[in-house]
């Protein structure tokens, strides 16, 4: 199974992006799918969720209002609408997905099975 993350880029603060995910390989079926982002010199961090049953949307507070996690369950493939992005967004973004069964966290990249390769952001002032 492989995670294909793309979409990222150059972009001045204010501006938008909207990064992609899919999954390809053997027969895939996630229940949760995520974007983290890592900063150089820092952690990966939680970005957004999405939990395919009822479709429950979950956000770090520093996104909240300014990123959407939507995506096709059918088509494992998840995406992320960037808006009104900050220099402080500048990271490269991964994307995740769980394959084992139902977990009430979402949060922690323990929480995820496979990993995306990452796709670097750059928001400049």
């Amino acid at each position: 199974v492989q995670l294909q993350a793309s979409g990222g880029g150059l972009v001045q603060a204010g501006g938008s992006l909207r990064l992609s995910c899919a999954a390809s390989g053997r027969t895939f079926s996630s229940n949760l799918m995520g974007w983290f982002r890592q900063a150089p010199g820092k952690e990966r961090e939680f970005v957004a969720a999405i939990r395919w049953s009822g479709g429950y949307t979950y956000y770090a507070d520093s996104v909240k209002g300014r990123f959407t996690i939507s995506g096709d369950n059918a088509k494992n493939t998840v995406y992320l609408q960037m808006n009104s992005l900050k220099p402080e967004d500048t990271a490269v973004y991964y994307c995740a997905a769980r394959t084992r069964g139902y977990s009430f966290a979402y949060s922690s990249t323990s929480v995820y099975d496979y990993w995306g390769q990452g796709t670097l952001v750059t928001v400049s002032s």
